[in-house]
């Protein structure tokens, strides 16, 4: 289970991952107007169906709202990247977040990835490009799939990495369901793990599974608060399964030129602060301490001076 923390010790991490102090009573500042020109495409920001999207999301919105940008929808909680990115050729989002990993492998298909994760952004871009959208530049932060354990199942099978679930008989891996469509022939082919039982996830999280000895392994991702806790071990990735998942807003052509210049340089400026922890920060405050992703977007945007 994710560690519980006091209300004052999660307060004061987060305000040390944003590199800010704490300040009580202040005011943010007034918003600066957006470009005048007319728009015809509207502005609708889309996010996928897990807590860091809901984040990402609602720090995009705000920025772009309180540099003057009108919203004209806001769509949390779409579904999977196959959903989502359909509501985006479709026009019914015309921004989201989205892992540029993602992108390749699942959006477009591809069965390699590229080598670095400046080749798998701008390979991103081209491709997206080529179908009337871009992408803004890409967080330092990256979140990516990874198998955990329990440490206790890895000491006892000698698990370093994801080739070594070989090695546990009656195999049972958790994830969402869409880990089974897209990484059940990878994870064959690449690593020879070839037999397992999959547990998708519904209400109940990964970590719970683990924990209970529901399942033995679980696919959840690098900037989860749990594992900070000690008790998992995250298997090696050495044929890069997962890619590279930086984050990069994807927007229609169409609207970023109606909008301006200042429309990518506001998502530019969020994107250029998230660093891992502070999304590890934000995680732990929505996921742990059950804040409102709305009101965490608001801390950071104020602390960082994006509002």
């Amino acid at each position: 289970m994710i560690r519980k923390h006091t209300r004052r010790a999660a307060k004061a991490a987060f305000a040390i991952a944003l590199g800010v102090a704490i300040i009580l009573g202040g005011t943010v500042g007034a918003a600066t107007a957006g470009d005048s020109r007319s728009q015809a495409t509207p502005l609708i920001i889309g996010t996928k169906n897990f807590p860091e999207q809901y984040l990402l999301g609602q720090l995009y919105k705000q920025a772009l709202e309180a540099k003057g940008f009108k919203v004209a929808g806001y769509k949390e909680n779409i579904g999977s990247t196959e959903l989502i990115g359909t509501a985006l050729t479709s026009g019914k989002v015309t921004v989201y977040p989205e892992y540029v990993g993602v992108i390749l492998s699942v959006t477009f298909g591809r069965k390699t990835t590229p080598k670095t994760a400046a080749a798998t952004y701008a390979l991103a871009n081209r491709l997206y490009g080529a179908k009337g959208f871009a992408l803004a530049r890409q967080t330092p932060f990256e979140d990516k799939d990874v198998l955990s354990v329990l440490n206790k199942t890895a000491t006892q099978y000698g698990l370093r990495s994801i080739a070594d679930l070989k090695k546990v008989p009656n195999l049972s891996i958790a994830g969402f369901p869409e880990f089974k469509t897209r990484r059940t022939g990878q994870l064959a082919t690449l690593y020879g793990v070839k037999s397992f039982k999959f547990v998708p996830l519904a209400s109940i999280s990964a970590y719970t599974l683990l924990d209970k000895g529901q399942v033995l392994a679980a696919d959840v991702f690098t900037t989860d608060p749990a594992l900070g806790s000690g008790k998992y071990t995250q298997l090696k990735d050495p044929k890069n399964m997962f890619g590279f998942q930086h984050v990069a807003p994807v927007y229609n052509k169409k609207l970023a030129a109606e909008l301006g210049p200042r429309f990518a340089a506001t998502l530019n400026a969020v994107s250029a602060k998230l660093t891992t922890k502070a999304m590890i920060a934000m995680n732990t405050a929505v996921i742990v301490n059950k804040k409102s992703a709305k009101s965490v977007a608001a801390s950071f945007l104020k602390a960082n001076g994006l509002t």
